[in-house]
Order: structure tokens, then sequence, then C-alpha cells
């Protein structure tokens, strides 16, 4: 009987166990489905410049003592929420340095992404209310899409949810974000001029349409030489007859693929193009080199080698237009490449890009005749190649997910949110590289893929964490130690750019660190093996392997005197990556390297060993990855490019010297010019960052100099909109290419990179291809300066873009259109004057609409338009296929 009634109350003791963890499971779910459902977020910035409005914010620890206030609201659009048993992730790019409400706390967590929750203050969410939460952050936010979507909130035992109303990858943030209405500003010595349709409509004012006879036989990017003749050849319905001999079949497919995008058939009646290479026919050995000529009998086209035949056929076509007119001019033109690399870089680590989006990338650029696709595949924020035998990479590393052990997957970063099916998450299978690199060989581009190293190197060290811990689980200690990528007994309290901690820094001490490099490095070069495309180039990254707490904006809290303008912080607390690591002190102890500052590059000269070692030549870098080597013979690659990525305004044209009298190749990357991650224009809609750059619009692209880069201080402003002096002290051998930047932290889809991307790029290719006869010489010592120098022949330069927006906007934007890339459509400028409206567009030929009863029907703009007082009148502008339009603004 008692061994009866013992079995009958652990039973009991049981079931109640398990109803009482299922009752709480189901509690803690129903707050998150609650919260997730009911709440609405507001995120709204209040003021810029927080420390010129009552703020202390360098007794805050803000960088360089800057910080902006900001409101996290939270509306409770159902019944009363008293749980206090709940957390939301929100991502944040400014570190949130206070909180102004005792019921909430907000806790970073790692990278952007910041956790709220209650206090024992929090009092619940009353039903149909909204609670406040003032914020102050460091820097600034001037610009919406510095919000990040996907908040999403959890509890004990529950999974997490998106919060409703934040749930969305586009730009559209409207939903959550209030109008940063006034607060487009960094500070009071911000000079900008704010992008409204009138201050359009006079920066567009010195663009005039040309006719289209006048545009006849133009081709971009410019060739060298070019003579047009008188007549005209139309291609009738039999199209092209492509005869071209000394270049591969697929290449040759490219190109019909081309022809037929325009709707021009190849067949074998059609109007000749014929090929050949023919080295002796050209003065000097320059790759991608060619001579055209067209006749009413047919083009021939002579290459110094098979590139130079597909930059040939990429002339006739860009001569072509999308909409149904296939006429060419007669013509006789040279031409040849200006610089050797003529690049394009894309990040896939913060968001994932699908092959499909990388592959019209790679389309798009060899009809522009670019050349180099450096593709960035790793970072702290996710791994997106797959390599033989290191299955956590792709597995954790390229995945993200609400796991705080981070043994599944990295946590969610930039807007990712909760679950693995965003674009935080994906990579690119073994298979889909090859194919990339075969595509790309097609299209006559090298791929340069870069793993960087030894920071932004997060995703590779959790991965790598993670597959320790797995082999640890089964025993196996020396396989477990095989590719660690951290010292255990490293300690080091170090705080990366993207705010990670010492497990985004690849430890360069440990001969694990350097055999997973090897291993990486001897995979993908297999891959390249396999394309048919031998890898020559890998690109090492290096860059930004600091302490941003010892940085220039911070001093000690116990400094004495203080400077002004500076966060103070205790520094004591503070170390320089790998500080603690008991194998970089016996590396120092050991004299490897003169102190923990030179690891980086002593790590780079390491790296170019196995590079070497894998029968590839060059070895490329950002710049100030190999800033501690005395040059670039002390790497063991045959070549040393570095991108160069200083700021003009504060040094860059001199300081990108210094690396090519060290015997680097320069690839000019500068993020004030070249980063298709900033913005288009100064408005807080267009999307992007801006730390270098409030702008970087096709025409300052186009008006780049990037082989004297004093010059630039002629034709530009700084950040903050003001003109800056420029002189080069140094010799300045030449740049060795160009190359734009596609950072992806706020670019969440293949759409937002296509915006981002087009049309600019065509403006990079211009630059990259050829020489304007405005670009002037560099000269050590000259000095240049808006409004004070006259170097620049201002009117050469405009009438050179004058040219180039009306072949844009009457004949390249509809052949993206036909292509389907989503590129960014120009917001016109308009202004109301003697009861008329007066509208403008940068690219002249693309068409204006115009509403006059709040967008229900539109009317094409082709004159002034009279305008009944008191109307309220939205603009835009439409592709030329009429699928898509700008962005709609009001004019007021």
């Amino acid at each position: 009987m008692k061994k009866f009634n013992k079995a009958i109350l652990t039973s009991a003791i049981t079931s109640l166990l398990s109803f009482s963890v299922m009752q709480s499971a189901n509690a803690t779910q129903q707050v998150v489905d609650a919260i997730s459902s009911q709440i609405q977020v507001n995120y709204k910035v209040v003021g810029n410049s927080a420390n010129n409005n009552g703020v202390d914010c360098a007794a805050l620890g803000a960088d360089w003592a800057s910080c902006n206030k900001a409101t996290i609201s939270l509306k409770n659009s159902g019944p009363a929420i008293n749980n206090k048993d709940w957390s939301i992730y929100f991502d944040n790019i400014r570190m949130i340095l206070k909180v102004n409400n005792d019921q909430f706390k907000i806790t970073h967590i790692t990278g952007d992404l910041h956790k709220l929750e209650p206090t024992e203050k929090f009092t619940g969410f009353d039903a149909n209310k909204t609670i406040t939460i003032p914020i102050i952050g460091e820097y600034w936010q001037i610009s919406q899409s510095d919000v990040m979507p996907r908040w999403y909130v959890t509890s004990t035992d529950a999974k997490a949810k998106v919060i409703a109303n934040t749930n969305t990858s586009s730009d559209n943030l409207s939903a959550f974000v209030s109008p940063l209405g006034d607060q487009w500003k960094i500070s009071p010595n911000d000079h900008n001029i704010l992008m409204t349709p009138q201050n359009r409509y006079q920066r567009n004012s010195d663009i005039t349409i040309i006719d289209a006879h006048s545009l006849r036989g133009q081709i971009l990017p410019t060739p060298t030489r070019l003579t047009v003749g008188n007549e005209d050849i139309t291609l009738n319905h039999q199209g092209v007859n492509l005869v071209l001999n000394d270049i591969k079949n697929e290449s040759v497919d490219i190109l019909k693929t081309h022809f037929k995008q325009l709707n021009i058939p190849v067949t074998k009646e059609g109007f000749k193009i014929e090929s050949k290479i023919e080295k002796s026919a050209f003065d000097k050995g320059v790759n991608g080199a060619y001579k055209l000529d067209i006749t009413q009998q047919g083009a021939t086209i002579i290459g110094y080698d098979d590139s130079g035949i597909f930059y040939g056929v990429q002339s006739i076509l860009s001569m072509l237009s999308a909409n149904g007119t296939h006429q060419l001019a007669t013509l006789s033109a040279e031409d040849q490449p200006r610089f050797e690399y003529r690049g394009i870089m894309l990040d896939t680590g913060r968001n994932f890009k699908t092959k499909k989006a990388v592959l019209q990338l790679l389309d798009t650029m060899s009809k522009y005749k670019m050349n180099k696709f450096h593709f960035h595949l790793s970072d702290d924020e996710g791994w997106r190649i797959e390599i033989p035998g290191l299955p956590e990479l792709t597995s954790v590393g390229s995945k993200r997910c609400h796991d705080l052990s981070e043994q599944q997957c990295l946590l969610p970063q930039l807007g990712s949110g909760p679950d693995s099916n965003t674009n935080g998450t994906g990579y690119f299978t073994r298979d889909d590289y090859i194919e990339i690199v075969k595509y790309a060989k097609a299209h006559f581009i090298e791929v340069i893929p870069e793993i960087d190293m030894p920071a932004h190197a997060r995703a590779a060290i959790m991965s790598m964490e993670a597959r320790y811990n797995r082999l640890m689980a089964e025993g196996k200690k020396e396989e477990a130690n095989e590719y660690r990528l951290v010292d255990p007994t490293d300690t080091s309290n170090t705080t990366s750019v993207q705010f990670y901690n010492r497990q985004s820094y690849l430890n360069p001490c440990l001969d694990s660190s350097k055999k997973f490099a090897n291993k990486i490095i001897t995979e993908i070069a297999q891959m390249h093996q396999v394309a048919g495309q031998p890898l020559s180039t890998w690109h090492f990254g290096g860059d930004e392997a600091k302490n941003i707490y010892l940085g220039g904006g911070y001093q000690d809290i116990n400094a004495s005197p203080k400077a002004e303008g500076k966060g103070l912080i205790d520094q004591s607390v503070e170390d320089h990556p790998w500080a603690k690591s008991q194998a970089c002190q016996t590396f120092i102890n050991k004299g490897i390297v003169e102190d923990i500052e030179h690891l980086p590059s002593y790590f780079a000269v390491e790296v170019s060993k196995m590079i070497k070692n894998n029968g590839i030549n060059r070895m490329q870098a950002w710049q100030d990855g190999v800033k501690f080597a005395p040059n670039a013979k002390s790497f063991a690659t045959d070549d040393v490019t570095v991108n160069f990525w200083d700021t003009l305004f504060w040094g860059g044209y001199d300081s990108a010297s210094e690396w090519a009298n060290k015997g680097y190749k320069v690839i000019i990357s500068n993020p004030d010019y070249v980063y298709f991650d900033m913005p288009y224009e100064v408005n807080p809609l267009e999307s992007g960052y801006y730390w270098a750059a409030r702008f970087n619009d096709e025409r300052k692209v186009f008006s780049f100099s990037p082989d004297n880069l004093p010059q630039n201080a002629e034709t530009s402003f700084d950040r903050n909109g003001d003109v800056f002096e420029a002189e080069g002290t140094m010799n300045w051998p030449g740049t060795y290419g160009l190359s734009a930047q596609i950072w992806t932290e706020d670019i969440r889809t293949d759409e937002k990179m296509a915006y981002m991307a087009f049309p600019r790029l065509l403006s990079i290719a211009e630059r990259a291809w050829h020489k304007a006869d405005w670009e002037t010489d560099y000269k050590k010592g000259v000095k240049y300066k808006q409004g004070e120098t006259n170097y620049v022949d201002q009117k050469k330069l405009l009438d050179d873009w004058n040219r180039f927006a009306n072949l844009v906007g009457q004949r390249e934007l509809e052949k993206l259109d036909v292509a389907k890339v989503s590129y960014r459509l120009p917001i016109p400028g308009a202004k109301l004057e003697n009861g008329k409206l007066m509208a403008n567009i940068v690219f002249p030929g693309l068409s204006i609409e115009y509403s006059v009863n709040n967008g229900k029907s539109w009317n094409r703009y082709n004159d002034p338009v009279s305008i009944t007082n008191g109307e309220t009148v939205l603009i835009r502008s439409i592709s030329p296929d009429q699928k898509r339009t700008s962005r709609v603004e009001q004019l007021k």
C-alpha cells in the first residue's frame, strides 16, 4: 500500500510540474504574442548636436563629444500587459549612452544589437496608452535608414516574434520611424544644402537637353579617339551577323544575348561584325585595347587581345538604343582602358546577396568595360562561402537567428530579426561560387575574393568556436584546436568599429589561425581552378584592427588637463586587440613583432607566404592592413595592391602618395567619392551611411579625378559642405586602378543593391576607362581650392557632364530597363514661378510626371504648366518602360 501511494504521489508531482512548465511556457508565449501584435514602436530623432542643447556628451563618453537625442515610444493598441518577463531586441547603429526612463533599461549585446527590458519600476503597458523612452545616442542620426527594422520580443521559453509594425525589409520605415523634419544636419557647422524640389531644380539648371542627332555615334565609356562619319546604318529585321574570331564561344554567346536584349536578332544575313586579334596594330600593348571601324559594308574590330574584341562589340552595342530605332553611325575609333583595374567591390557579409543579383551585376559591369569584381565574402556579421571540411562556417556563420549561445547561428544584426529567413542569412555553395567565377571569366572580369582578417572576422571565429565545442564534446581535442581562432588566455577588453568585443579579431599569433587562413585560400583557389580562372589575386582584408576607445575622439577620464570635444572614458581598462593574449605576449618577448599594434601587418606578411605558395602572385588589402610593413617588398607575393580609402578632405589627397612611394599599386577607393553605400543626395529619405560624405551622386562621381587627387578640392566639398584645400607634397607615380565599393549594412535586398549601384556605376566606369580633357596632371606642390584656384576648365567639365547625362537619360536607362536592373530613378527638380510649374531632371530625356490631385492621376510634364493658386503639386520621374517611378515629392 505504501509503495502504491508513493507511486501515485510521484506521478501526481510529475504531472503538476509538467503542467506548471507548460503553463509557464504558454504564459510567456502569450506575452510575446501580445507585445508583438499589440505594441507599436515609434522611433523619433529629437535633436542632433545634443551637446549644444543641454547634454554633456563628453561626460557620457561620446566619441568626439557628439551625441543625439531620440525617443522610443511604445503604444499599446490592445488590452493591458503587466507581465515583466519580456525583452525587446533591436538593432541600433549608434551606441546608446543613456536611458531617461527608470521603468526601462537598455543593454548593448553585441555589434548593433541592443536589448530593451523592464526594470522593477515597470508599471505595465496600459490599454491604449503610449510609453515614451527618451534615449541619448552617440554621434547623430540624420537619415531614416539609420533606424533598423525587425525589432523583436522574447520571453522565457517562448519563440521570439517580430513586432508587427517594424517588420519590413525595405527602406520604407515610415510605419515606425517619424519624419526627421529639420534633423538632417550633423551639427550647426553642417553647410550642406537639403535637396528639396527647388534646390534640385537649381542644381540641375545648367544641364540642357541635346538633340538625338548630336549624340550620334557616342560611346560610353568614352573612347580615346573617335571620328563620327556622316552616314547612318539602320539595322533591319535581319539584325547583325557576328563573325568573331579569336574569342571564346561563351563570350560570343554573351554578346548575342546583349543584342537580343535590345531586340536585335543575330543571323547570318545581318549586318556583319567581324574581328581579329592583331597585337602589331597597337603601339603599346594594353589589354582591352581595340580599333573599331564601321562602314556601310560592315564593322571591323581589331583587338589587342580577346577582351579588346569583346569591348569593341560593347562599343557597337553602346551606340544602339532599346526603343526600336536600331541605327549605327559610321565611325572610326581607337580605344584603350585608362586603368588596368576597373572594379566594383560587393560586400555580401553584412547582408547576403543572391547569386542572381551577383550575376546581374557582373553582366552590367561588362557592358561598361569594368573588369575586376572584388568579392567581399566574410565579415563580422556573416560568412558567405562554403568551405569543404569546415561545415560550421556555413551552418553557423552564414545564419542569423535568436540564439544567445551562438552555437546554432550568429545573433541578429542590421535589422535581420530573430529568424533565418531574411537576407541576414545565406551563402554561396561551392558550385555557386564556381558558376559565378565562370560567368565572370566569360565577361572578361577577374574575381578577387576577400576573406577579411584579422579584424572583421567574428563570423569565422564564432563558427570555429562552435566547431571546437562540437569536437571537444566528441573527445577530439587535437582536431578541435586545429582551426581555433581565439586564444583562450586572451582577456583583452577591446571594442571594434562595429561594437564587437575581442571575438571579432582572429588571433594572428596562433598556428591554428595560420592553418585556417591557408585552408581557406587553398579551397577557394581550387574552386577557381575548376572554374577555369586560376586565382591570380587574393584580398587579405586587414582593415580596422583596432580598439575604437583608444582612438583620437576619446580621452581618459582622469586626464589632466582635459581636451575640449572628446569623450571621457576610463581608458585604463581598454586594451589593444590581443594585448592580453599569452600567445601574442610571447611573440613580443621573442622579438617576432615590435609591439601589439604591429600584429596585423605581421599577419599580412605571413598570409602573403601562403598566397604565394598557392601559386597566387598578387595580394590585395585595405591600406591600413599593411601600414606597419616597411614597403611592398616586405611581402612574399610579386605585387601588393592596396585599396586606398582615406577621405580626401581629411588628408587623403596627399597620404595616397605614401603607399605608392612604398611600392604598392594603389587602387583609388575613396569613400567620399566612390562608396556607393553613401546617399545619392542630402535628404533624410535617401538612404545610406554618411560618415565620409553627405552624398555621392552620379555627377560627383563623374567629376572625380582619380589620378590627381588634389584637383578634387576645386570641384567638390567636404562632408560639411565646405570648401577644402589640397596640395600634394610627395611624388605621385600614378593610379593603378579605380574601384567603387558597395557596403551593405543598410542594403538588405537585391533590389536595394541595384538602386545603390545604378546608375552610379556608369559614372565610375567612365572615369576608370577614360581620362577627360578637363582632368589636370598631378604636380607636386600645386595647391587646389574651390573659389581660389582655377586649374580645372569648368566649361569642358560641364560640357562633358552634359553629354554624359544626356546619353544616360536618352539611351542607357532604357537599356537597364530591358535588362531588368532596378536602378535608382532620380527625383525631378521643380519650382512654381509666376503661377507655372517648372521642372527639370538630372538626366535629360527621362520623363517627368506631376499630379495636382494628390496622386490620383498623373500628367506628363513637357513644358511649363499653369497651376491654380493653392493646388498641391506632386512630382516624380518615370522609367522609360513605364514600370517604375521615383520617390514622390511635394512641391511646397
